[in-house]
Order: structure tokens, then sequence, then C-alpha cells
């Protein structure tokens, strides 16, 4: 690829976790949470570099076990449960900046709390991104919920009613028009943008579909508990 544009993925792991504490390097399926995005990166063909910003010496540890680099201890301001990830993403940038790296083009966000995506899945989003249409490229799985079906709202009168009704009447889900769930495989921006807009919506936003089984979020022991179960019924099949 010619005039291939510098590309950094930054995998932001913060040790705190009120729904499953310690979750991002539990051992899932043999492996700690952290390590499937730490990967997924490396088997990039467009990520230049991959780096942990964390609070946390235990899951820094980890992560350079796995090949990241971890070139900072995040403030404890940009890791507590209220702070908003962007600025996470912006004390990111200005440290490349002062880096002495080459100047990072693309920033690609991989939670580590997506273990199912496939470096495929990024590296389609990655050529969405540098195709030039779009500030910010995101992931989404078609959604099993829809507010002109199974949505409801509660009224004033405490009855409920459709979130959002269609003019004609539908009697099944997939007659409404598709919608889709953000999953929070991967996003990917330009650190320019980043740092003019407090919101992905106030750009163009492009999007990658994936399938529903690669788009699992790690929040609770259930959903952790679930994705072990589908790593071991590929790994049977």
């Amino acid at each position: 690829m010619q005039n291939k544009p510098i590309v950094y993925a930054w995998i932001f792991a913060r040790g705190g976790s009120e729904g499953l504490p310690g979750k991002n390097i539990k051992i899932l399926n043999g492996k700690p949470l952290i390590a499937y995005a730490i990967q997924t990166a490396l088997e990039s063909k467009y990520i230049d570099k991959v780096f942990v910003s964390t609070d946390d010496a235990a899951i820094a540890e980890v992560a350079r076990r796995y090949g990241a680099e971890v070139p900072f201890v995040r403030p404890a301001g940009l890791a507590s449960s209220r702070a908003p990830e962007r600025l996470a993403w912006r004390h990111a940038i200005e440290w490349v900046k002062g880096s002495g790296l080459p100047e990072m083009e693309v920033m690609v966000s991989l939670p580590p709390t997506a273990p199912l995506r496939t470096t495929e899945e990024v590296d389609r989003g990655i050529e969405r991104f540098n195709s030039g249409e779009c500030d910010t490229v995101l992931s989404i799985c078609p959604t099993n919920r829809h507010p002109s079906f199974n949505v409801v709202r509660i009224g004033d009168d405490g009855l409920a009613e459709l979130a959002a009704p269609l003019e004609a009447k539908v009697t099944r889900r997939q007659d409404c028009p598709p919608l889709y769930d953000i999953t929070t495989a991967f996003y990917v921006t330009s650190p320019a943008f980043v740092l003019l807009e407090d919101s992905f919506w106030n750009g163009r936003t492009g999007v990658v579909e994936i399938p529903e089984a690669h788009a699992v979020d790690i929040d609770t022991l259930l959903d952790f508990e679930f994705t072990e179960f589908l790593m071991k019924k590929k790994e049977l099949g």
C-alpha cells in the first residue's frame, strides 16, 4: 500500500471495574482478557504500533508480556469510572506528540472487552476510514430489538406504548426498517478529530457491520461466561 498512513492502536484498560472486578486481566479461555485485543492489533496489516493506556501495574505487566507497549501510567483523574474515555484518548494523543515517534495519523481504539472481534474486521474499519469519507468508523451489528415493534415507553397514564410507532402496522420485527446496535469492537478516527470534537456524532460517521456473535461486550460475569462458552464451542466445532 503506497503512502500508508501511520496507524497506532490504543487499548484503554483502567484497573477499576464495577461490573466485574479485575476483568481486563481475568483469564478467559486460557488467556487474560486484554491479550485478545493485543493479539488482534499485532496481527493487523495496517497497525504500526500497539499501546496500552492503564493506571494499573498488573494490567501493564500483562500487556507488555503479550507484546504491547505501555509508555506511561494513566493519570488517576483519567482512570475513574466518571471520567469520559475521550479524555484518555486525548491524553494518549498528546503523549505521542511529545514522544518523538512518527506522527499518528490514524487512531484505532480496541476495547479489551470485545475479544471476539477479528483482525479482518478491524482492518476493514481502517480501510473504510482510509477512504477519506469519514471522520470516525464504528462497528455495528443488527439489533434484536426495534423501537417500532418491541421497545416501549410508559405514558403519563402508566400504560405502555411503542417507543416509535410506524404509520403502517407491522406484525414482525423483520418488517421494520433495519436498525443496528453500535458495538465496542473498534473505533477508527484521526487524532485531529478527537482533539477538536467531543463526540463522533459531530462528524461524518461510517460503519462496518460485524456478526452479532463477534459483538459481545464483557461487562458482567454473565457476559464473561457466555463469551467463554462461545469460544469453547468454536474450538469444539
